[in-house]
């Protein structure tokens, strides 16, 4: 423990850790010290990481049982719980947190560096907790009282005739099973006690509004989230694990990097049913995510 040494990166998100061989068991006392940097500072930056798949998946046990890769996306060969986050399957540059459209969503995410294209191919991470804090009154109000509904069966906003047919194999895909779940707007973090947006890219549609108001306000209360301020952008390295809290952050994968080859791995921990702040839990409107998450 007292090798550990937490660099904060920015004011309001992430942190390195340095001092910590994440390739080896952890005792008790540092699981425990990471699991309060990641409560504080959101997103944590391991680099020169010696790991593979396998490393990986042991490093983020120590944070709860897995998920498996993803509901409807599969997995690397002979690694059920990790998924292969790369440019040629597609790049998912949107905000977003991982799997919103299920019940319960992963509480949190590693990602692994695998192949680094030679510029570009940031990730951005946003501290939707800090989002929170920014609203001003009259509208972190209106935000508590609103739910969303949230799907993979999103729009992606773009033409149908403007892909080809490897792009529009990937999106049906991706949609195979379809997900809609009812989540608050405001989620109450189960550690920490704070108030999060839980928005992103999967929510679609305000629960009693229409599909052109609910656009208006998601778009207003995304605006908080995605402020220069609150967001992390990371540049890759080779060897490198980011972990971060996905039931309080948004991420984005940034396609700036051409045509070059970018590859990282992911693995995520199994999460709880999101709660809102009056204690109501989320509740799932269609597709059965047995197979990816068990509920506790």
């Amino acid at each position: 423990m007292a090798d550990i040494e937490i660099q904060k990166v920015t004011a309001h998100i992430g942190a390195r850790v340095i001092g910590v061989d994440i390739s080896k068991p952890l005792d008790d006392i540092t699981a425990a010290a990471l699991r309060t940097a990641l409560n504080e500072h959101k997103a944590l930056v391991f680099d020169d990481v010696d790991l593979d798949d396998e490393g990986q998946q042991a490093f983020a046990r120590n944070f709860g049982d897995l998920t498996t890769a993803h509901p409807t996306v599969p997995a690397v060969d002979g690694a059920p719980n990790v998924l292969p986050v790369d440019s040629e399957r597609g790049r998912a540059n949107h905000w977003h947190t991982d799997v919103t459209f299920v019940l319960n969503p992963p509480q949190a995410s590693t990602l692994r560096s695998i192949t680094v294209p030679p510029y570009g191919g940031e990730t951005l991470i946003a501290n939707s907790a800090a989002a929170y804090r920014d609203l001003p009154e009259p509208l972190r109000a209106l935000a508590d009282t609103l739910w969303a509904e949230h799907t993979n069966d999103y729009d992606y906003a773009v033409p149908d005739e403007n892909i080809d047919e490897e792009q529009a194999a990937q999106r049906a895909q991706f949609t195979s099973i379809k997900f809609r779940t009812a989540h608050p707007v405001v989620r109450v973090h189960p550690l920490t006690g704070e108030r999060g947006l839980f928005i992103g890219g999967f929510a679609q549609r305000i629960v009693g509004l229409s599909v052109g108001e609910s656009r208006k306000i998601l778009d207003l209360l995304q605006a908080y989230v995605t402020r220069p301020e609150n967001i992390l952008r990371w540049r890759w390295s080779p060897n490198q694990l980011v972990l971060f809290d996905n039931r309080i952050t948004q991420h984005y994968a940034i396609d700036n990097y051409d045509g070059a080859p970018r590859r990282l791995h992911r693995v995520t921990v199994a999460g709880d049913v999101p709660v809102g702040i009056e204690g109501k839990e989320s509740h799932s409107i269609a597709g059965d995510a047995s197979h990816y998450t068990s509920v506790a």
